[in-house]
């Protein structure tokens, strides 16, 4: 048993009931990202779903109901591309919304990225994930890369670099 959001007590069962979609949701879905750097290079992941099908961002996810932001993003880089992290810091909280073209929130993430430190582990991508690939910091633009990370990286690459 477990408080919903609404303060009532529920059985496990209800957490799937009180899911939300990935598209057109009902309200803003918490991910996080791990901005990995090594040897001058960020790490970075080809997406293989939507949103950004096909283009490159940084390993993360979606946080579990109970689960810490921080603690996802470890759970999430894991889980991708087979790293064990630590968070070095908190970088950015960011909305991440897309309309259709009828003016409705198709998606609205709210994604909470750290840069993160790898423990152990080795490089080895999920199936959802195409590719992954170490790039130069100098040459992260040039990627095609998702219009959120895109963002996020205009932003914040004077700290990253």
């Amino acid at each position: 048993m477990f408080l919903n959001t609404r303060g009532c007590e529920c059985i496990s069962a209800c957490r799937e009931s009180d899911s939300v979609s990935r598209e057109y949701p009902s309200r803003p879905i918490v991910g996080t990202g791990a901005l990995i750097l090594r040897d001058g290079k960020l790490l970075l992941v080809k997406r293989g779903a939507q949103p950004g099908f096909g283009k490159w961002s940084v390993p993360g996810g979606l946080v579990e109901l109970g689960e810490s932001v921080r603690d996802a993003m470890m759970r999430e880089v894991k889980e991708e591309v087979g790293f064990d992290v630590e968070a070095v810091k908190l970088t950015d909280v960011a909305d991440t919304i897309t309309l259709d073209a009828d003016g409705r929130v198709q998606y609205h993430f709210v994604v909470v990225n750290f840069v993160a430190r790898i423990v152990g582990g080795e490089l080895k991508t999920a199936t959802d994930i195409l590719e992954a690939r170490w790039v130069p910091v100098d040459e992260v633009e040039k990627v095609d890369l998702t219009d959120s990370f895109r963002a996020f990286f205009e932003k914040h690459k004077n700290e990253i670099m």
